[in-house]
């Protein structure tokens, strides 16, 4: 579940890559995180995990642009990285009750609506949406919610700075979440009333020719 991709030229269909190999590290630590933080409760080492994975999620960007090294399966693994981490990451922070099951379940419930509108613009032709910023936006500010979140809980200084912090980053990130739903469903709202079912669009060029 992702957000809506914008279309672009077909990348080349490189595999062996920096970018993805770092997406692929991400989604290796993501069984890691979860052992740690529900198993072990090394919640220090589960932080650090949090750290490297937003790290490796800016750098796979950079490095892309900056080596020209974009392509059809990174495209596909980077947004599937950032989906599972904000889906997982709150369920193990509900288990160890860091957050409340009912905004997990509205973080989720947005992932899972958005992406039941995929076969109403396949239905029109449309593999995906534009991107939206205040999507994009809202992603980034759940992502850093977490790790500060996780922060905030150690009893020390740097929990009591870390919490407020990391609610701040959680309530504004889920806003921006929300809004950008709406939006979305905005888009195809549109797209189906205004665009012609796929099959009939066709059937029609046909018959004219």
């Amino acid at each position: 579940m992702t957000e809506p991709e914008a279309a672009t030229t077909p990348a080349p269909d490189r595999i062996v890559t920096v970018p993805n190999a770092l997406s692929v590290l991400r989604l290796a630590l993501i069984p890691v995180f979860v052992w740690l933080l529900l198993v072990e409760k090394a919640d220090g080492w589960a932080f650090a995990v949090l750290m490297f994975s937003g790290f490796s999620d800016w750098a796979d960007g950079k490095i892309a642009r900056l080596l020209d090294q974009s392509s059809r399966i990174g495209a596909l693994l980077d947004p599937a990285a950032d989906r599972l981490y904000i889906v997982i990451i709150p369920i193990a922070f509900g288990i160890r009750e860091f957050l409340p099951w009912w905004l997990i379940g509205v973080i989720i419930a947005r992932d899972v609506l958005l992406f039941a509108s995929a076969p109403l613009l396949r239905s029109r032709g449309v593999l995906a949406l534009p991107v939206l910023y205040i999507g994009k936006a809202g992603t980034f500010a759940l992502m850093s919610a977490f790790p500060w979140l996780l922060a905030g809980q150690l009893d020390s200084i740097v929990g009591t700075i870390a919490y407020p912090i990391g609610w701040a980053f959680m309530i504004w990130g889920v806003g921006l979440y929300l809004w950008s739903f709406v939006l979305y469903w905005y888009q195809t709202i549109l797209v189906v009333r205004l665009m012609p079912p796929r099959g009939r669009a066709g059937a029609s060029a046909g018959s004219s020719v």
